[in-house]
């Protein structure tokens, strides 16, 4: 059926930086990147802007999950770095497959459980995109540069050039391809993540050193959202597709405006660490917001699912995320339960109070803050809200336990966990090992990464 007839069946982009802080956009004033980030503040005022909305972890792996499933990572398989998802989860990607939409995915994976610099999946892999419903993969496992060697379902291919421009272009070809029918491209950038590699004149104007690469990695991905968005309107479909640009976790301290001077950064649960810039755009549906709602990468999936009206089985029985696509219609969501991050401790989100356990040491001690109020997270307000406090806690007592539960098979109709956990860096396998001169073929200058990078 040609796409035009479909209007309830739009193209799907989620788009996830690699480390962008919350306040690294031209729209939050910051002082290196504003008038530098000019697509994503276009998108930001046509589209529903976020203030609020999190990642489902403080780093890479887990927040990805939470992307895929809908769910806390913790019972995906992916309770931190490096592990591989758990092959009977139900995906985001194999729903919309099963709805007739054309899936692929580009650029950063990690959700295979291999670990160290980005590497062309190998085409075996047990874990590749390609068994979670993407028809089509131009993947990595880990994150990447400028002039990467990707994975065309599994076939190694050198691509000189800048790595979200890359990813953007494959992405549109897909699309282009495949437009009689809706689409879903799920493109995952290797930026701005360390090493911090970027064109002269993307990092012009920057301090000096890898603060500067840092941020004018920051510029190429914009622009890499300028050309989206203009492929996107020569086909004629702009009205009728869907992008969602969000980050995996928070900022780095490699630029310290980097959160907004929130407290923390990437690894950390207090807000640097775990709330992320947040953009959907859709022209021929969603009129310009801003919105304060707390939102989370886990609610990605549940929204979608909403709005498409999916069969409910298209999702696992339990699911953490929620249904945003009231906002849509500018009204405000309800959430049933607060938004849970587990991983480093555990935070729960309610509104504008935060209970927070930053660790699982025996010495560890709860905090409850007031976001609003105190969104530098100073102050500890639990004698003053001794309710809120005892309720949160007990909320956060039971879905410890139902994490574990689901994290040992519980939610699957096996009753266990049938695949095997791996972690293991890329350079201790064998498989990978034998390609070294294959790689060093496609690319003069591949090495391998320097002592303490893999």
């Amino acid at each position: 059926m040609p796409f035009a007839a479909a209007a309830d069946s739009p193209h799907i982009i989620l788009v996830m930086a690699d480390d962008q802080g919350w306040a690294q956009m031209g729209y939050m004033d910051h002082p290196h990147l504003k008038d530098r980030t000019p697509h994503l503040d276009a998108m930001a005022e046509a589209g529903i802007r976020f203030n609020r909305f999190y990642a489902a972890a403080p780093v890479c792996s887990p927040t990805r999950a939470s992307v895929m499933t809908g769910r806390i990572p913790g019972r995906t398989g992916v309770p931190g770095l490096h592990k591989r998802l758990c092959l009977q989860e139900k995906t985001i990607s194999q729903a919309l497959k099963n709805a007739g939409y054309a899936t692929a995915h580009f650029g950063k994976w990690h959700l295979n459980g291999v670990k160290g610099p980005g590497m062309p999946i190998l085409p075996d892999d047990p874990n590749h995109p390609g068994h979670y419903g993407f028809d089509f993969w131009l993947s990595m496992t880990n994150f990447f540069e400028m002039d990467p060697i990707l994975s065309r379902m599994g076939k190694f291919e050198y691509i000189e050039g800048e790595s979200s421009e890359i990813l953007v272009r494959e992405a549109l070809k897909f699309i282009k391809e495949h437009k009689d029918k809706p689409t879903f491209s799920v493109i995952w950038y290797g930026s701005p993540h360390f090493p911090f590699r970027c064109a002269p004149t993307d990092r012009k104007g920057f301090p000096e050193g890898k603060h500067g690469d840092h941020l004018g990695e920051i510029v190429a991905m914009d622009r890499s959202v300028g050309i989206l968005r203009e492929g996107l309107r020569e086909m004629g479909i702009e009205k009728d597709t869907l992008i969602w640009y969000t980050s995996d976790n928070g900022g780095l301290s490699t630029d310290p405006d980097s959160t907004g001077h929130l407290r923390g950064f990437k690894g950390s649960l207090y807000e640097g660490g775990v709330r992320v810039p947040a953009i959907i755009e859709w022209p021929g549906r969603i009129k310009p917001a801003i919105t304060d709602f707390p939102a989370s990468t886990m609610d990605i999936m549940p929204t979608i699912a909403n709005l498409l009206n999916l069969p409910r089985d298209s999702m696992m029985s339990v699911v953490d995320g929620e249904s945003l696509a009231a906002l849509f219609d500018r009204k405000t969501p309800v959430r049933s339960n607060p938004i849970a991050i587990t991983m480093k401790g555990t935070a729960l989100i309610d509104g504008n109070f935060k209970l927070l356990k930053a660790g699982r040491g025996k010495g560890t001690e709860w905090s409850l803050f007031d976001l609003k109020a105190d969104p530098g997270e100073k102050t500890d307000v639990s004698a003053d809200h001794p309710e809120k406090y005892a309720a949160l806690k007990a909320q956060a007592e039971k879905l410890t336990a139902s994490v574990a539960a689901s994290a040992e098979g519980r939610d699957y109709p096996e009753g266990t966990v049938i695949q095997p956990q791996r972690g293991t860096p890329w350079m201790a396998m064998p498989e990978y090992q034998k390609l070294y001169p294959t790689f060093q073929k496609l690319k003069s200058s591949w090495e391998l990464p320097g002592k303490g990078k893999e």
